[in-house]
C-alpha cells in the first residue's frame, strides 16, 4: 500500500462526509457521497454585488428563497441518490427497479412525504403549470416519448438538466434538455405543492 506524499496531500481536500452539486445557482448536498477534488477545482461561492433590498422585502425574499432552496435541495439529493438504479416497467422501488413515474413518486414521497398519482399522464394534471423559462429545481418536466402526450416525466435539477429513469435496459441518469431529442418532445412542466392536492 502506497502512502501519499505531504506535497500531494496538500493539493487535495478530501470530502468524506458531504459532496455538493451546483444546479441553477443552488448547492445541493448529500452526505451519502465521497469525493476527492484538487483544491483549485473546488468552487468558491461569490458574494452578490446587487444592491440590498429594503428590510421588509428582504426578509420576505429570504424566507421564500429559504423555502425554495430547502425543498429543492431535498428533492435533488433524493433524486441524485437514485442514479444508476435500473429501469423497470411499472417499477416503484429502487430495490427492484423504477420506471419514470415510479422514480418521481418515490423521490417526492421520500423527500417531502408527498403522494403522487401512478402514471406520468396523471402526474401532469397535479400542481401548477410552469413555463420553461421559469423552471426551478424540483419542478417536473414532461415529454412525449411514446407518441402520446405526457408519456414520460423527469425531475428538473437546474441548468437545463433533468434526472429520469429512461427506458428498458437503461438506468436512472441525468439528461440535457437542450439536446435535440428532448427539445422536440418537451410537453411542459409542473410545480408540485407540498400536499399535491391542488389539481388543475
Amino acid at each position: 500500500m502506497t502512502t501519499r506524499s505531504a506535497a500531494t496531500t496538500n493539493r487535495y481536500r478530501r470530502h468524506l462526509a458531504k459532496a455538493c452539486v451546483l444546479a441553477a445557482g443552488f448547492w445541493f448536498c448529500s452526505t451519502a457521497w465521497s469525493i476527492e477534488l484538487p483544491i483549485q477545482q473546488i468552487p468558491q461561492i461569490q458574494q452578490s454585488q446587487q444592491d440590498p433590498l429594503p428590510p421588509g422585502k428582504a426578509t420576505i425574499a429570504l424566507a421564500k428563497l429559504h423555502d425554495i432552496t430547502n425543498r429543492a435541495s431535498e428533492l435533488a439529493v433524493q433524486a441524485l441518490s437514485m442514479l444508476g438504479i435500473n429501469y423497470r416497467y411499472g417499477g416503484t422501488s429502487p430495490e427492484t427497479g423504477l420506471d419514470c413515474s415510479g422514480l418521481v413518486r418515490y423521490v417526492f414521497k421520500e423527500a417531502l412525504g408527498t403522494d403522487l398519482p401512478r402514471t406520468s399522464a396523471e402526474i401532469s394534471r397535479v400542481g401548477e403549470k410552469v413555463d420553461k423559462v421559469d423552471l426551478r429545481p424540483g419542478d417536473l418536466v414532461f415529454y412525449n416519448t411514446l407518441r402520446r402526450g405526457f408519456s414520460h416525466v423527469g425531475i428538473y435539477l437546474g441548468d437545463s438538466k433533468f434526472i429520469h429513469s429512461p427506458s428498458a435496459g437503461g438506468q436512472v441518469r441525468i439528461e440535457d434538455m437542450d439536446v435535440a431529442y428532448w427539445k422536440k418532445r418537451f410537453n411542459g412542466a409542473r410545480r408540485i405543492s407540498a400536499t399535491a392536492e391542488d389539481q388543475q
